[in-house]
């Protein structure tokens, strides 16, 4: 079910931007990496909140929007309200060359005709507004800033545009301070914001513990608000997980070690999880809806990508194996979990301590969906995924150390749970499958140069092979 985008409200001379800004918006929107829709034409931008933060001073003007963007369904797709994106415009004359980059358009009529409108997030300016107003905890419009009042926020701290490629926005201050912009956003608790601040309840150390916040919408229905930024400490010198495995891949080291220390810090997270947030018993019929869910995602999969069809057989074996447990009586313990675990989520600090990360969930499923308790097992088969797409990512593939790495995880997930996920395998295969199929349909619309990796797993998953 999609979600409802509800109008909120707009300050200043914003009514009539998004007038001036349609076309251009139009030509910039599918060029950007965190837009959902690439490949439908936008049949329209409808104003959801419009917000000034900075009158144009005949220099820079600054502009909070939220634009919901109307689009044809994809094939096979219900038809659905239009996606919610968030965007932050700056106004000038012109743009130094410095922010070539973030370059939107030149507005032809309207209040800013003759004006360049670029994304603001590039510029240092609108940036360090932002956190201003964090460090205030103001109110400007609809947005409200908040913020944990125990954590310091300095001012005069230099904003810097993150620029790897993501499905939102980061902007580092000084390396104290991360703040992530979500771009594509829907009413509701965002376990984003949710999930860390439940952590530090806890005091897990795992995982940075939110600084502030951004909201929009009324502060007495959570509901019906958006969840637009979240500030947390920067692990400075941190290494990527991905980014690390593949260093040592292409120096010929293994993993296993960092393998094991992500495993226990896994471990960490869920146990804290558990005790912060309900858990809740999997018995036949939620285990029967799961089961059906995932066979019907192979079936869409299969429609989608015609090299499954081979495998289909096996892959459905999984689920009905998980099917015939549950008739059987078996149950399970369902908790809230990461939802997108894998090694891009996870940073090493210079010390070797691993933190987890980016807690969104996947952004194209449902936001009661994401916040469903779910089976630990379903980070844990995110992250063997994980280790498998390194391994093939190297000049040549290294099943070995993709094996030896997936041990070891859950290894370590043991030493700190008590529990070997691979003591489970019909539920671990079932979400493995699951997320492999993902993978196909996912890398045979976007890139299909790394279908191989996925299929290489389908195949292993659909003949039923351990771990």
């Amino acid at each position: 079910m999609a979600e409802t985008v509800t109008p909120l409200g707009t300050t200043g001379p914003t009514s009539h931007l998004l007038t001036s800004l349609d076309p251009l918006l139009r030509a910039w929107l599918p060029r950007q990496r965190w837009f959902a829709g690439k490949g439908r034409p936008i049949t329209g931008l409808t104003p959801v909140a419009a917000t000034e933060l900075l009158p144009p001073d005949g220099r820079l003007g600054l502009y909070h929007l939220l634009v919901r963007v109307d689009q044809p369904p994809a094939p096979g797709a219900a038809p659905h309200p239009g996606d919610c994106y968030q965007l932050l415009i700056g106004v000038r004359e012109a743009l130094p060359p410095r922010l070539a980059p973030a370059l939107i358009g030149h507005v032809t009529d309207g209040p800013f005709a003759g004006r360049t409108v670029y994304d603001a997030l590039y510029d240092p300016r609108p940036a360090e507004v932002l956190l201003e107003a964090l460090r205030n905890g103001a109110c400007i419009g609809d947005l409200r800033f908040g913020r944990d009042p125990r954590q310091e926020i300095r001012d005069g701290l230099v904003a810097r545009l993150m620029t790897a490629e993501q499905s939102n926005s980061s902007v580092v201050y000084g390396d104290t301070f991360i703040l992530k912009l979500l771009r594509r956003v829907v009413p509701g608790v965002n376990p984003d914001l949710e999930l860390p601040l439940a952590l530090a309840g806890e005091g897990c150390p795992r995982v940075p513990p939110p600084t502030a916040w951004l909201h929009a919408g009324p502060q007495d229905e959570p509901d019906g608000s958006y969840v637009l930024a979240v500030l947390q400490p920067f692990v400075s010198g941190a290494s990527d997980g991905w980014e690390l495995a593949l260093r040592e891949l292409a120096k010929g080291e293994d993993f296993v070690a960092e393998a094991r220390a992500l495993g226990r810090a896994t471990a960490e997270v869920h146990t804290a999880l558990a005790r912060a947030l309900p858990t809740v018993t999997l018995g036949r019929a939620q285990l029967e809806q799961l089961v059906d869910g995932m066979t019907e995602r192979l079936e869409a999969a299969v429609r989608a990508v015609p090299a499954l069809l081979p495998y289909a057989p096996g892959l459905r074996s999984a689920y009905e194996a998980l099917a015939a447990l549950a008739a059987e009586g078996r149950t399970w313990t369902a908790q809230r979990v990461h939802g997108d675990l894998h090694l891009g989520q996870c940073l090493r600090s210079p010390s070797g301590r691993w933190s987890l990360i980016d807690f969104e969930g996947e952004p194209a499923r449902p936001l009661a969906e994401r916040r469903m308790p779910q089976p630990p097992v379903r980070d844990i088969a995110g992250m063997l995924r994980s280790f498998d797409y390194a391994a093939h990512s190297a000049t040549s593939a290294a099943p070995d150390w993709a094996h030896s790495c997936r041990a070891a995880y859950c290894s370590g997930y043991a030493e700190v749970s008590g529990r070997d996920p691979r003591t489970d395998p019909v539920l671990l295969r079932a979400y493995e499958t699951d997320k492999a199929v993902y993978e196909v349909v996912y890398e045979a619309r976007h890139r299909p140069d790394w279908l191989p990796v996925p299929l290489s797993a389908i195949r292993r998953l659909a003949a039923s092979e351990p771990i």
